[in-house]
């Protein structure tokens, strides 16, 4: 009897594929029933190969073997997982298969995973497509009784070859040849860019340029108070003159730039009467669309402080693992005209009236009476905001399922009760106001007042806001022709404030936007909703860039380094706007999005992301690091040698009048210049963190000037004698940190540790020893005081995984034996199947106590 093999994505999807269709017989790591084999990959299982003749080691990257572009590419497993690809293979070619259905998620990426397995299986049997938007058991069933032609999908198979192929070669490309322009005066300086990547770091770094270049400007308001019989209110003056900003961002109608003219307004008004006109109107405000996966990362990056990548996996558990939200890798913000029906059901499931356990339970309280009014006013009906199939590509907005939620974790339920609320929020009517627009004039001078009263809450209401009361808003009244009088003007002075910086959400929203600002009008419609990117791609692309140390995380804001700005003075100096100009590659997303249509070939799009490899190379090759153009500056600080000043090139900090220079890049960490001016003017800075060793493990250390203007690292053990011994340091003039917890003597900052005093003195009958830095988390004196005092630490954020290469949170605390050691958040135990919600309560959760262990000093060495 012949049969179909299903191919999922992920063990989790072949059960619940399994479970929903029923009659499978589960065989280790497949399902078999009486019509169908069923398996799974794990992820990708290939990755494109460098062919053989075109692998060069890593370090020995060199212009002699650029460019490499390979006549085919060749598919390789990837190792970890290459077991689970062997029993696809046997699956695949086993004689009773005849059609095999690519079960793999809904999009680009799903069908690059399922095509790569097929290619390398070399298989010709038939392919069906399961295209499933959510993953209910009902879904699942519906999906399978109408499977699309694998041929369907041709021009989606296509497009994800292309991106996986051009993406291999503008990276593999583009940071060899970068990577061997910087290595040119030795070592190996690793410099990665991409074709997505790198434009998306060009939007922070010209973003910090302007910041940086930014210089404020005094400006001043006045705001009048005014006295009338009802009471008292305030005003702005503003120039009725005002007609826009012009070529001045930074221009306002109620902005003064000239502060002896508002002293003079000031003095003209105050004490006058003034008359009164004023005129009220009602305005509207309509629900926001319902989410795609970027304005719900967006959302979530500003109301929680999740990252792109977190709010993604949340999504996707939401999806995947509790079947609660409709498949989240969507660019979409509407849904299908043919939907309604399963709107109407779900807003039942929202109100209680399917009968959920999760609803007596109370989970569902807050939403049911609003999908109750929902559902008795009948306003689940077509509208083009919320069902248009013109605006519904592979997938439709993000919106809840059938499926009550159960056992969701805290972060699950945030984002959870974001998608339930705009989904009810998008059927209510719209917000009514009531807005007063009031200009009082005095001696000539116009001050406007507004007031604003929320008359109906509309969809408002869903979030908590309720209408007021008042028929002028905030305003107090004032009668028909009353003259008021001028009882102050206040001047307020302030200063132009330079762009923020980009925030996840911000940047989120700057790379959906990417190619707006393009001159060609039908490209530029035509674009509308690419951008850099696609929404299941951008939380990635925002990690690799904090994991090549090109970006930073400072609270909220993203920081370009400067192995940031070195690359773009590299590729801007190079001429390479291929990889610094947005518009460019979001081109080329809109290119893809063509061929996934069938409007555009493979072969026409592959030819042009050649030439420009090649471009790439050759442009590389025709500069030597001297000669690279840039915005470079002087340094503060003099010449420590003869000293002249001192300038920036591409690689280095050069005095102009004698040979003394500093390289930018030193083991693996790029110095600011700020950093190179502290150095030379202390003598001394640190310690820094950043430095990588030979074998790529990260590093701290203090950088010193020695006698001969060479900077050295210093690892905290202080100058050695001619025998090896160290000087022992004079503590005299320090500020003493605590007791030893070991022998309760007196604990000290010296160099990169905290160290009691008997460990570095005559005898050395002590062994306390804590780093300054603990995996990449500075620890402040102030953290030391409350460790040695209190035994805790307050609750630091950033140590990172020396194995995993991951941020975790931890308190520093004091153990038994004196030594320093983490101890983690306590969490409650999630709930299981075994135990009840009242004894899973009452469980005590265990608090985890790990020893740090800090490292011996190590004496200086030279740096470079």
């Amino acid at each position: 009897m012949s049969k179909k093999l299903i191919i999922a994505e992920k063990p989790s999807v072949a059960a619940d594929i399994a479970r929903a269709l029923g009659g499978f017989v589960r065989h280790e790591d497949y399902f078999e029933s009486e019509d169908y084999v069923l398996s799974s990959a794990i992820g990708h299982l290939l990755e494109l190969a460098c062919p053989a003749e075109y692998e060069v080691k890593r370090g020995k990257w060199s212009f002699a073997q650029l460019p490499v572009i390979p006549p085919h590419f060749a598919l390789q497993p990837i190792a970890k997982t290459e077991a689970r690809l062997k029993l696809l293979l046997r699956l695949i070619k086993r004689k009773d298969v005849v059609t095999l259905v690519n079960a793999c998620d809904a999009g680009r990426e799903g069908e690059l995973i399922f095509n790569y397995i097929s290619q390398h299986a070399g298989s010709g049997k038939a392919v069906e497509r399961l295209w499933l938007q959510s993953m209910t058991p009902q879904a699942i069933r519906e999906g399978f009784t109408r499977l699309r032609q694998g041929s369907e999908m041709h021009g989606l198979a296509q497009a994800a070859v292309c991106r996986s192929e051009s993406d291999w070669l503008v990276g593999i490309n583009g940071t060899r040849a970068m990577t061997a322009f910087n290595s040119k005066t030795g070592g190996f300086h690793l410099t990665t860019v991409g074709r997505v990547q790198t434009p998306t770091l060009a939007l922070i770094v010209d973003r910090e340029d302007r910041i940086r270049k930014f210089r404020p400007r005094a400006f001043w308001e006045l705001e009048g108070s005014f006295v009338c019989a009802a009471g008292e209110y305030r005003g702005k003056w503003f120039d009725e003159k005002f007609q826009g900003k012009d070529d001045d961002e930074h221009a306002r109608a109620d902005r003064l730039w000239d502060e002896e003219r508002a002293t003079f307004l000031q003095r003209k008004c105050l004490g006058k009467p003034g008359s009164v006109s004023e005129e009220s109107k009602a305005s509207s405000q309509v629900s926001p669309l319902l989410y795609d996966l970027t304005s719900l990362q967006r959302e979530a990056n500003s109301r929680f402080g999740f990252s792109a990548k977190a709010t993604l996996g949340l999504a996707q558990a939401l999806y995947e693992k509790h079947k609660v939200l409709t498949y989240p890798r969507t660019d979409s913000r509407a849904l299908p005209e043919d939907y309604r029906a399963t709107v109407t059901n779900t807003l039942a499931m929202l109100a209680g009236d399917a009968g959920s356990k999760a609803h007596a339970e109370g989970l569902l309280a807050r939403y049911a009476p609003f999908a109750q009014t929902i559902l008795e006013r009948h306003w689940v009906q077509p509208n083009k905001r919320i069902f248009n199939n013109a605006k519904v590509a592979d997938h439709f907005a993000i919106i809840p399922t059938l499926q009550a939620p159960k056992h969701l974790s805290e972060p699950e339920s945030k984002l959870y009760d974001m998608v339930v609320k705009r989904f009810l929020a998008v059927f209510h009517p719209a917000a009514e106001y009531q807005i007063t627009t009031r200009i009082t004039r005095v001696e000539g001078e116009p001050f406007k007042s507004e007031g604003r009263v929320l008359v109906n809450a509309g969809w408002l209401a869903v979030y908590g806001r309720e209408a007021q009361e008042g028929e002028e808003g905030n305003l107090v009244a004032v009668a028909p022709g009353e003259m008021v009088r001028t009882s102050d003007v206040v001047i307020a002075a302030h200063q132009t404030r330079p762009p923020a910086r980009y925030s996840e959400a911000t940047l989120l929203t700057a790379m959906e936007g990417a190619g707006k600002a393009m001159d060609d009008e039908e490209l530029r419609a035509a674009m509308a909703g690419r951008g850099l990117g696609t929404p299941a791609t951008r939380a990635q692309i925002i990690e690799n860039l904090l994991a090549e140390q090109y970006l930073l995380r400072e609270g909220r804001e993203l920081l370009p380094t400067a192995k940031a700005f070195s690359l773009m003075t590299l590729l801007n100096g190079l001429g390479i706007p291929e990889l610094t100009a947005p518009e460019l590659t979001g081109e080329w997303e809109w290119k893809l999005a063509r061929m996934e249509r069938g409007e555009l070939t493979r072969v026409d799009f592959m030819r042009e992301i050649a030439e420009m490899t090649r471009r790439i190379v050759d442009r590389a090759k025709s500069y030597d690091s001297d000669s690279v153009p840039g915005d470079f500056g002087e340094l503060a600080a003099p010449c420590p040698k003869c000293g002249g000043v001192i300038k920036e090139t591409y690689k280095k900090f050069q005095c102009q009048g004698c040979d003394f220079s500093l390289w930018k890049i030193v083991a693996g960490r790029q110095f600011e210049a700020r950093e190179v001016d502290e150095l030379l003017e202390q003598r001394r800075i640190g310690p820094l963190t950043g430095f990588r060793n030979k074998l790529g493990r990260p590093f701290s250390a203090i950088i010193l000037l020695n006698e001969e203007n060479t900077p050295v690292f210093d690892f905290g053990q202080g100058s050695a004698n001619d025998d090896g011994s160290a000087d022992e340091p004079d503590f005299s003039e320090s500020e003493a940190l605590g007791a030893c917890p070991k022998c309760g003597a007196r604990v000290f900052r010296h160099g990169l540790a905290y160290v009691c005093e008997k460990s570095v003195t005559a005898g050395r009958s002590c062994d306390f020893r804590s780093g300054t830095v603990i995996l990449q988390q500075p620890i402040e004196p102030d953290q030391m005081r409350r460790l040695l005092a209190d035994g805790r630490s307050e609750l630091l954020r950033g140590f990172v995984s020396a194995r995993t290469r991951r941020k975790f949170t931890a308190y520093l605390v004091r153990t038994t034996d004196g030594k320093v050691g983490f101890e983690f958040e306590k969490r409650e135990p999630k709930p299981t199947a075994a135990k009840t919600r009242s004894a899973a309560s009452k469980t005590a959760s265990t608090t985890a106590v790990a020893t740090v262990e800090t490292p011996p000093p190590r004496r200086r060495k030279s740096v470079g």
